[in-house]
């Protein structure tokens, strides 16, 4: 393009210095992204992705994906294992956004609907998912893969289930195992009112938050930071059928479904955890 112009304007009297500049003057790059904005960047890709289900972009205003994750700390290179990833939520998000130069796990039970519904979702779009893999644990005696193999832990609404089957106290272990030290965990669940015990919440699908935290503490993580992302300030834990009663569950069928709906999904404890640099 440079040679057109210049080719256009022979006969004019351009300066000597101007036309040394058009000529001889290199292409100015565009400076790189640094690595933050770049991983952003990719995060905002691997959401907006079209082979993500609609019903399940129609929760990002309660789900907070980007927000999420961004304050658990992802980047795009890790290798992250996701716990019992049910019909695969955020799977849809993290599997493409690690796809090409980071490593995606799955763990689930042995024989669950869980792998099978992720399966089939891989199948559907094999070019974002190809890389996906899978580890299944037995939650009594959960093993992850081998120590200190991956960077990051993640686990979204799963705690109370193991809260009420007594596995809790092994699941963090094996959290803190699989963990390279430095390695995060990210826990996300629905939040009891301050000074709730366990046993008065248990079978609501409400923890309370100093129990979470608790259970990765002991299990030897330290508390690196809890966010505010996913609260809800409408919802006052207190439902006729616990936690199940709001959406996207609405087990209480058609009764006074407006009233849940208005009130959206539940409140949510967002925390980070680090497993101690040795």
């Amino acid at each position: 393009m440079k040679k057109l112009i210049l080719a256009g304007l022979v006969g004019l009297a351009l300066p000597a210095a101007a036309m040394a500049f058009d000529a001889d003057q290199p292409a100015q790059a565009t400076p790189p992204a640094s690595a933050g904005q770049a991983s952003a960047a990719q995060l905002d890709q691997a959401i907006a992705g079209k082979w993500r289900d609609p019903k399940n972009t129609a929760r990002d205003a309660y789900r907070h994906p980007k927000e999420t994750l961004t304050f658990f700390g992802i980047r795009p290179d890790m290798t992250v294992i996701e716990i019992w990833p049910s019909g695969g939520w955020f799977t849809e998000i993290l599997a493409p956004y690690l796809n090409a130069h980071g490593h995606y796990i799955a763990a689930v039970p042995p024989g669950s609907k869980s792998r099978t519904a992720l399966e089939n979702k891989f199948k559907f779009a094999p070019q974002q998912y190809s890389n996906a893999k899978f580890v299944e644990f037995d939650n009594k005696q959960p093993t992850l893969g081998p120590d200190g193999s991956a960077d990051m832990v993640l686990t979204f609404r799963n705690v109370h289930n193991w809260a009420a089957d007594g596995s809790a106290e092994a699941m963090f272990k094996s959290f803190y195992k699989v963990l390279k030290p430095g390695g995060v965990l990210g826990v996300e669940d629905h939040r009891a009112d301050k000074g709730k015990t366990l046993d008065q919440v248990v079978n609501s699908g409400y923890l309370p938050t100093d129990y979470v935290i608790k259970l990765a503490t002991d299990a030897g993580f330290k508390l690196d930071g809890q966010s505010e992302v996913n609260a809800n300030p409408k919802d006052n834990h207190d439902h006729p059928k616990g936690v199940w009663t709001l959406p996207p569950t609405y087990d209480m069928g058609a009764t006074d479904k407006a009233k849940w709906q208005a009130i959206g999904e539940s409140d949510r404890m967002t925390l980070r955890f680090v497993k101690p640099a040795q």
